[in-house]
């Protein structure tokens, strides 16, 4: 008796099961969680920052960043019209900000050295209304860089 070639139905029914736990396992690896979100605004926004203090030093003009309700705003003065307004939202809707000591705006340049200001980003965990939200605060002594603060 000659024996047929293939795939029985249960070997079938095992690979499936063996696709399907890999590509679980990948959906949730790739996933995005709030903590990864929070950090990648972070460090947008000390880039954006540290960009706009290049900026101002080399044109000799200060230039002011202000936050808004969906993001932050840098102006840059020009000759003659007033400002001129760069504006960016939040790649996440539900990220807010704090300001260190009640301030609104941050100076940047044209001087080497500003006044200190702590900016805190906060993200609503989005589990449940009681959650605790996540922070995390970026900041410069006047000198340095704006870097994460612990």
């Amino acid at each position: 008796m000659q024996r047929q070639r293939g795939l029985t139905l249960l070997e079938l029914l095992v690979v499936l099961a063996i696709i399907a736990i890999l590509s679980a396992g990948v959906a949730l690896a790739m996933r995005d969680n709030s903590q990864t979100q929070l950090e990648r605004e972070a460090q947008r926004l000390i880039a954006k920052l540290e960009a706009a203090r290049v900026q101002s030093r080399a044109q000799g003009l200060p230039l002011v960043w202000r936050a808004t309700g969906s993001g932050f705003v840098i102006e840059t003065p020009v000759v003659g019209s007033g400002f001129v307004a760069q504006s960016e939202d939040w790649l996440s809707a539900d990220i807010s900000i704090g300001m260190s000591s009640g301030i609104k705006t941050i100076t940047l340049g044209p001087e080497p050295i500003i006044p200190p200001a702590t900016i805190t980003l906060s993200k609503a965990s989005g589990q449940s209304s009681g959650a605790k939200p996540m922070n995390l605060r970026i900041g410069t002594d006047g000198l340095q860089p704006f870097h994460r603060l612990p």
